[in-house]
């Protein structure tokens, strides 16, 4: 006994060894988080997305984080293999291809290319031939970091996220500990292949969706729980405003339904560790010195919501326990419902209407 004690005291001190002296991966500064919104009113918690329609991805797939569909009705997402997968009604799910990244975001133009969001690759463009292109992967000189969504207005103009330009998407960790926004939104001229800053210093830049009007765009700030839009045109062209703020949970994916409102996929709850030590940053510095199997994992949780033009939250829709959806990524509104993509699981989701 007195042996294994020992033994314990031991591994205790290198462990606390290790953690004071191996360098930090990251040198963070102090966050001062926003206070989370009750789950009252329109948040009120509640199970209705255990009714979604399950559609289960092949075997050994996952992670089909966003979806888009075809005037056929085929469903098409890409997984955590790098694979653009379509699933057409009465058919399987076929593999079309192989980004050798990771396909994000994916939005088709007015030609039936899936443009594609790709975490590793940057923007891509898939022909209804099979054809890969890339569109963007540079900007100014530096590579883009991690492209994340998109959405395509009526000109054709490619509007596109790029959440961290500090580091890669299996480090992203590392940016919710830091705490330096470095997200970009971005605008790509087809036409010219001229690439547009459009705005920076965002944390975490990821779900994107442009107006009916076409007067502005609208970006999900995962790591500051906020939504901000950016103004395209009229008076206030060039400024960015936040229109819905202080949300309880990560804001991922965001599309436009048809009567202008907005769904917005919700990653998860808050994590709680994080906020509570973000204005600590020795504290996160530490953090980001665990292995990456030790790192704290957050619950799962399903939960989207609606908003409307002005920002304000309309309703939402919860998985408590993740029974059916957990961390959500997107919701892609359809005539048919809902479709709900994740970032893991071996599925993805229909909500019916």
């Amino acid at each position: 006994m007195k042996f294994l004690l020992k033994l314990l005291l031991l591994l205790a001190v290198i462990a606390v060894a290790y953690l004071l002296l191996v360098p930090a991966p990251i040198n963070s500064v102090a966050v001062q988080v926003s206070q989370p919104l009750m789950f009252s009113g329109p948040l009120a918690v509640n199970d209705r997305l255990q009714s979604a329609e399950l559609i289960s991805l092949p075997a050994g797939q996952s992670g089909g984080e966003d979806i888009a569909r075809d005037p056929l009705g085929c469903l098409y997402t890409g997984t955590e293999d790098g694979s653009v997968m379509r699933k057409c009604p009465y058919s399987d799910w076929e593999v079309l291809l192989n980004t050798h990244g990771r396909p994000l975001g994916l939005h088709f133009d007015a030609s039936q290319n899936l443009i594609i969001a790709d975490g590793e690759k940057g923007l891509l463009s898939m022909s209804p031939a099979g054809k890969l292109t890339v569109l963007a992967d540079h900007f100014n000189g530096q590579r883009l970091g991690v492209v994340d969504d998109v959405d395509i207005g009526a000109d054709g103009t490619i509007y596109f996220s790029d959440a961290s330009n500090r580091y890669a998407l299996k480090d992203i960790v590392h940016d919710v500990l830091d705490g330096r926004s470095s997200g970009r939104l971005f605008a790509f001229d087809p036409q010219t292949s001229s690439l547009t800053l459009l705005s920076g210093g965002l944390a975490f830049a990821n779900g994107v969706a442009v107006s009916a009007d076409q007067s502005y765009v609208l970006v999900n700030e995962t790591f500051r729980y906020r939504i901000r839009k950016v103004w395209l045109s009229g008076d206030k062209a060039g400024q960015d405003e936040i229109i819905t703020d202080n949300l309880p949970g990560m804001p991922d994916g965001i599309a436009r339904a048809p009567d202008g409102s907005y769904w917005v996929a919700m990653y998860g709850l808050r994590p709680k560790l994080v906020d509570a030590i973000h204005d600590q940053p020795w504290l996160k510095n530490l953090l980001a010195r665990l292995p990456e199997s030790l790192a704290p994992v957050p619950k799962p949780y399903g939960f989207i919501l609606q908003i409307d033009a002005s920002g304000k939250i309309l309703r939402s829709y919860h998985d408590q326990a993740a029974v059916a959806m957990g961390g959500i990524t997107s919701v892609q509104p359809e005539a048919d419902g809902l479709y709900l993509g994740t970032l893991h699981m071996g599925r993805i989701g229909k909500l019916s209407f």
